[in-house]
């Protein structure tokens, strides 16, 4: 079984190997120790301090294998973007230019600078260890997270983004970048995405503010705006089907998609439940499988089956409740694993 828990300093070395196994455009999980030390330390007294209100906390959490106590994947949350460093990002627009002498009438895609200084919540930093991506691991790491915000609220603003990883090589090297960003930047992409996590004030000094009229760009370039890495076609899927939408946005690095949706229109946050915990059984109730989360006493997720008893509360066999570190009487929160269209018709 897999867990998932807030991280903790004592997870550093661990997450220094697993960053050396991802690849470029992972900026949450840099592969660089003392960038990894601050990111801990951000997360840590965000969990230990009570908020009234969203400032750009981060939240990181990491996913544990329990039989062989490694540390598989990480995932994260930022309260909300933007303040001193803002939210970078292209707006795809369509200018029209009209000659009535020549009867000529064109629509140009083009794309303007955004600068956001007070934005949404955001969602990023998943990596899952390839040999682990099975068994609705990847689900977990990804879709707790709005588990976690529909319990602390408070924390969070309440519309979501997620800038999905755009096109790249194995070398990391854009097609977009190349056409726009080495122009102005004089540097290769996985240098100045890295660069972005130390301090993101060169993004002002240099990118360009006029608008980029799309047909003036090279072929490939112009290909890649809105598209994914194909590894990040899961994610978008995923994502998508919890009722993300194409927000007209793209990264201005390699100009992957933004894409975003109110966390109270999000599908698993809608379909949970949160129920006292009354019975803990050594047989496994008979159900589909739920993203199970514990809501006090030190945060943990895991997925697991959750049974009805008749009092309305929930059961859950003990190996789900070894995993949350949780006994009766207190209170769970689970929703559905999967979109309804993907579980077999026995168990909805």
């Amino acid at each position: 079984m897999v867990i998932v828990r807030p991280v903790a300093m004592a997870d550093l070395d661990q997450l220094v190997e697993l960053a050396a196994t991802a690849s470029f455009g992972l900026t949450n999980l840099p592969k660089d120790r003392e960038l990894l030390v601050r990111r801990i330390d951000q997360s840590e007294l965000s969990f230990a301090r009570t908020w009234d209100k969203p400032r750009g906390e981060l939240y990181m959490f990491i996913m544990k294998d329990m039989e062989t106590g490694t540390i598989i994947g990480t995932s994260s949350i930022v309260s909300k973007v933007g303040g001193f460093e803002p939210f970078w990002a292209y707006k795809m627009e369509i200018s029209v230019h009209e000659s009535e002498m020549l009867q000529v009438r064109k629509e140009v895609p083009t794309l303007h600078l955004l600068a956001e200084h007070s934005g949404p919540c955001e969602i990023g930093g998943l990596f899952l260890d390839p040999n682990h991506r099975k068994h609705g691991n990847g689900r977990l790491l990804s879709l707790f997270r709005f588990l976690f915000m529909t319990e602390y609220p408070e924390r969070f603003e309440p519309l979501v983004i997620a800038e999905m990883r755009g096109v790249m090589d194995e070398e990391g090297r854009s097609p977009f970048w190349e056409a726009v960003g080495r122009h102005f930047f004089d540097m290769d992409y996985p240098k100045a995405d890295y660069l972005t996590i130390k301090d993101k004030r060169f993004i002002a000094d240099l990118m360009p503010r006029h608008p980029i009229y799309v047909p003036l760009l090279p072929p490939a370039a112009q290909e890649v705006i809105g598209k994914v890495h194909h590894n990040t076609r899961p994610a978008l899927k995923m994502l998508t089907d919890e009722g993300f939408t194409f927000t007209g946005m793209v990264d201005i690095f390699e100009a992957g998609p933004v894409i975003s949706c109110a966390r109270e229109q999000i599908r698993i946050v809608k379909e949970s439940v949160r129920v006292p915990l009354v019975d803990i059984t050594p047989e496994r109730p008979e159900s589909e499988d739920f993203i199970v989360i514990k809501t006090d006493g030190g945060f943990r997720a895991c997925v697991g089956k959750v049974g009805q008893t008749p009092d309305g509360g929930a059961a859950i066999h003990t190996s789900t409740a070894q995993a949350l570190r949780v006994g009766t009487g207190q209170t769970i929160r689970f929703g559905p694993l999967r979109p309804s269209r993907e579980r077999p018709e026995t168990q909805r």
